[in-house]
């Protein structure tokens, strides 16, 4: 038994926020400037699980940083949206490309930006650690802070509510 409250055998995708949700929203800066994220080996493997198995698998950030397309295109995601402020209308289309519904949809968000998405999907989900206006929104929230294992969280919940979450001789296999 699940301890998300949703039916969540119904979810066909699952969409994340990076900072703040797969990476800490503490992160260290380059000499250059730039934040460097940290990725959590946990969630990457949930996620390149989940599409070997057929969930659809998105991310929606409003950062533009060197590396994360990457990290995702390894992990097996193709829909990387970097640089997006209007995440709803990001997400709406990707919805309606993939013939998603919104209560086959799950987005774990942590901030104002990703609030109107949340409303927008049949179960919005929240780092322990997220903003007053998400968690308020939020039909779960994850026992995990921000970058320490929400992405694995989630999707091991959907997968082992549809059956489809590996067992220890599939855990490595192709």
């Amino acid at each position: 038994m699940s301890k998300i409250n949703y039916p969540l055998e119904k979810i066909r995708g699952v969409v994340f926020d990076v900072d703040g949700v797969l990476s800490p929203t503490v992160v260290p800066l380059g000499d250059d400037g730039i934040p460097r994220r940290m990725a959590n080996l946990k969630d990457g493997y949930a996620i390149v699980q989940a599409v070997k198995h057929g969930l659809k698998i998105a991310v929606i950030t409003g950062a533009v940083a060197p590396g994360l397309a990457e990290r995702f295109a390894i992990c097996g995601v193709t829909d990387f949206f970097a640089g997006k402020l209007e995440k709803l209308e990001i997400l709406e289309k990707w919805m309606v490309d993939n013939g998603l519904k919104p209560e086959e949809v799950a987005y774990a968000g942590d901030d104002i930006p990703d609030v109107e998405p949340m409303r927008h999907v049949g179960l919005a989900v929240a780092p322990a650690d997220a903003s007053r206006d998400a968690l308020e929104v939020a039909d779960y929230v994850a026992d995990s802070r921000g970058g320490y294992g929400v992405g694995r969280e989630i999707i091991e919940e959907v997968m082992r509510a549809r059956g489809i979450w590996p067992t220890q001789s599939e855990a490595f296999g192709s």
